[in-house]
């Protein structure tokens, strides 16, 4: 963990060489020729300035760093509503991706099987699941469902187009299931590396409608369990309050504070004491209607409303 408040490319980058250097840089996770997804949290392209995606600055500098260490990076994600290149577009990130080389994928399904008691296969993007390497890229911000949404909650992005509403419709109703769900996922993709974006955060009814807080954090470890718990500390919420940590510790993959080590900051130098949880949870489960909803206007963002939008900017330029 360290101390951040800037974004400008050049600090940017010394802090994440700081960051990963007690693990031996950037190198010891990525090898020349690994092809690397790495996994922001891209949700929305309508509400840039709310602070509710990672930051464009901050997966350029670590494409850039995966590309000095002779990876092959892509960025890839699954967005609520319309294509990650359409999202990607709307927010700024597309520039930035552009200027790092940097492509940008579509998940694509395909199922697994899971060594679960509880699930038996999932849909998962062959992208994330085939990769050499996931970098995970969250965002640190409050989720009017789930509480809180960190490293683990980042990584249903691989689960592929609205799917993901399925899931909600399927297990939402048992918010431990749901923990669990998600935390399998975060099991079956087992990124190597999570790198959380808290230097601004979004505070209050994320995971869209909250507002920027600037946090001042950034974080990385080779354990998205241990990082979610210890960021716990930093926002001063208690673990038991956020599915996914209960999960995470029932299946036993989430150590104990105490066998986390921070080489650098301590969650205590960085902790806050006025961070604002949503102010009222909402439930998990969708119904069928609000489903089909759901699919059909990803459906039309991602079919009708992008590429006429496209077309219309091809046209404009000629």
């Amino acid at each position: 963990m360290l101390s951040v408040t800037t974004y400008d490319i050049e600090p940017l980058q010394q802090n994440l060489e700081a960051l990963l250097e007690p693990f031996g840089g950037m190198t010891h996770f990525v090898k020349k020729g690994d092809r690397v997804l790495l996994k922001p949290n891209l949700l929305t392209g309508s509400r840039p300035t709310k602070e509710c995606t990672t930051r464009p600055e901050l997966i350029y500098c670590v494409a850039k760093m995966v590309q000095a260490a002779g990876g092959d990076p892509f960025l890839g994600d699954s967005p609520a509503f319309g294509s990650a290149r359409g999202v990607a577009e709307s927010n700024g990130l597309l520039e930035w991706a552009e200027k790092a080389n940097l492509p940008i994928v579509e998940m694509h399904g395909k199922r697994y099987p899971l060594n679960s008691q509880d699930f038996d296969h999932f849909l998962i993007s062959k992208e994330a699941m085939e990769a050499d390497v996931v970098i995970n890229l969250p965002k640190v911000k409050n989720h009017v469902q789930l509480t809180l949404t960190l490293g683990v909650k980042n990584l249903f992005g691989c689960v592929p187009g609205k799917m993901k509403a399925w899931w909600h419709m399927e297990a939402g109703k048992d918010r431990q299931r749901f923990g669990s769900m998600l935390v399998e996922t975060a099991k079956a993709i087992s990124p190597e590396l999570t790198i959380i974006d808290g230097i601004i955060a979004h505070a209050g009814n994320g995971p869209a409608n909250g507002e920027p807080k600037a946090l001042g954090v950034l974080a990385a470890s080779n354990n998205v369990f241990a990082l979610d718990r210890a960021l716990l500390e930093v926002l001063n919420v208690d673990p038991d309050l956020i599915p996914t940590i209960v999960e995470s510790k029932r299946l036993g993959l989430c150590p104990k504070l105490a066998q986390i080590k921070f080489p650098l900051m301590q969650p205590a130098d960085l902790q806050v004491t006025d961070w604002q949880l949503p102010e009222k949870l909402m439930p998990i489960d969708f119904g069928a209607p609000r489903v089909l909803r759901s699919t059909f206007k990803h459906l039309y963002i991602r079919f009708i409303k992008e590429p006429m939008a496209a077309y219309a900017t091809r046209s404009v330029s000629r």
